[in-house]
């Protein structure tokens, strides 16, 4: 680091050289113009190497996990290098939607029942092209779990069947009850607690394809669902590893987080109109069990829960549903590889809720913390378009699992 800030610093004095004797009109032309913009520049490129630009924080419960992690996927070790004009964690966050690219994307969607008589929308990436796995029986399957509000049309979701096709992977994205524009026939929608519709997924997925290795990856709540089902049921699952990205692990801290004024501001009104909309489309399914009205007026995520989520799903209070909602309580009955990818700076999930310690005593789980990267953001390069450093860390530890993942066992 040292070194290429030193190089830093020659480059600038040959620029300065070299453009004091090519511009000559103006401010700039005395160069005392060109000195305070490179001196500035210099000074910013210096701190950005020494204060921003870090490698993650790798902790694991064991240590043949930690060298699995650095013999197999590597990236985890290396610095990450944040978007240079946009490292700030909010800014990060709202960025990536509008930047990111979209790959396009040909699903098929299959429409199952559930035991509630409902039905779950999944949307398959079969990757019949793969010349890798040509094999549909024995092709990898990685099962893709959005945000809060997502469906297999994120961007992020994009990117990791983008990425999956590269390496001959099939995938399947679990899109929430109705939120993926078909009916609901059940009164019922979903939270990230109750881990039954996910449940029923897993196992019809498995069912189609027994042979193949099946892995999957959640983000944000989708994160926060699958460490909830794998805490819940243990190694008593056909997954054969996960991977989770921005997490919320503590839902206490994370609505405290979210209504401090300008997180409200930029992020929570905005997923409280998300939620209301997704469920006012069906408002019809919900007038019997909770005050429509009353819903449409929350102003938070915390008021919709405790109006809506917590009511749909049988809880006393709304401290009941996100003491059982928060999965570091669960993180110690984890019972495969899981790879958890957060960002310290992360207003959606505070780091002093990040579970350190009990992560420790799990020799299944590993948490990978940067220092920077926002919400689901983790942008890097100049112009961060095509690839995350979380596109990075999924791609790398789904494929050091399919192709190493037995020396673990």
């Amino acid at each position: 680091m040292q070194r290429l800030a030193m190089d830093l610093r020659m480059l600038s004095r040959e620029l300065s050289l070299y453009l004091e004797h090519q511009v000559r009109v103006g401010f700039f032309g005395s160069g005392v113009g060109l000195s305070l913009i490179l001196g500035f520049s210099v000074a910013y490129a210096c701190y950005y190497l020494s204060s921003i630009a870090k490698k993650p924080q790798l902790v694991t419960g064991g240590e043949s996990f930690s060298r699995f992690l650095q013999d197999h996927c590597p990236v985890v070790t290396e610095t990450y290098y944040p978007t240079v004009w946009c490292w700030e964690s909010r800014g990060q966050t709202l960025l990536r939607p509008f930047i990111t690219s979209k790959p396009p994307v040909q699903y098929r969607n299959e429409l199952i029942k559930t035991a509630d008589g409902g039905q779950i929308s999944l949307d398959w990436f079969d990757n019949d092209n793969s010349m890798r796995y040509m094999d549909a029986s024995t092709r990898p399957t990685i099962l893709l779990l959005p945000g809060l509000t997502g469906t297999s049309k994120e961007s992020y979701i994009l990117h990791m069947i983008h990425l999956s096709e590269e390496l001959g992977y099939r995938c399947v994205v679990f899109n929430n009850r109705g939120v993926a524009g078909e009916n609901l026939l059940t009164p019922r929608t979903y939270c990230c607690a109750n881990t039954e519709d996910l449940e029923t997924v897993i196992h019809h997925v498995h069912s189609l394809y027994p042979s193949a290795s099946f892995l999957a990856a959640g983000v944000s709540m989708g994160g926060m669902l699958l460490l909830n089902y794998l805490g819940k049921i243990g190694s008593k699952t056909p997954l054969m590893a996960a991977a989770t990205f921005s997490v919320g692990w503590n839902t206490f801290a994370c609505s405290e987080s979210l209504e401090k004024p300008l997180n409200w501001l930029l992020f929570n009104y905005y997923l409280t109109t998300c939620l209301q909309s997704s469920v006012n489309k069906h408002r019809h399914m919900f007038v019997k069990q909770v005050d429509m009205d009353h819903v449409m007026k929350a102003k938070s995520i915390r008021e919709f829960d405790k109006r809506f989520t917590s009511v749909m799903f049988g809880y006393r209070t709304i401290d009941d549903y996100y003491t059982d909602a928060s999965p570091s309580r669960r993180l110690t009955s984890v019972g495969i590889p899981v790879l958890c990818l957060n960002s310290v700076d992360d207003v959606f999930s505070p780091s002093h809720a990040i579970p350190i310690e009990t992560a420790k005593q799990n020799p299944n789980v590993a948490l990978v913390l940067t220092s920077y990267g926002g919400h689901i953001g983790f942008l890097e390069g100049i112009w961060p378009r095509q690839s995350t450093y979380m596109d990075r860390v999924f791609k790398q530890f789904v494929q050091a699992m399919v192709e190493h993942g037995h020396e673990l066992s």
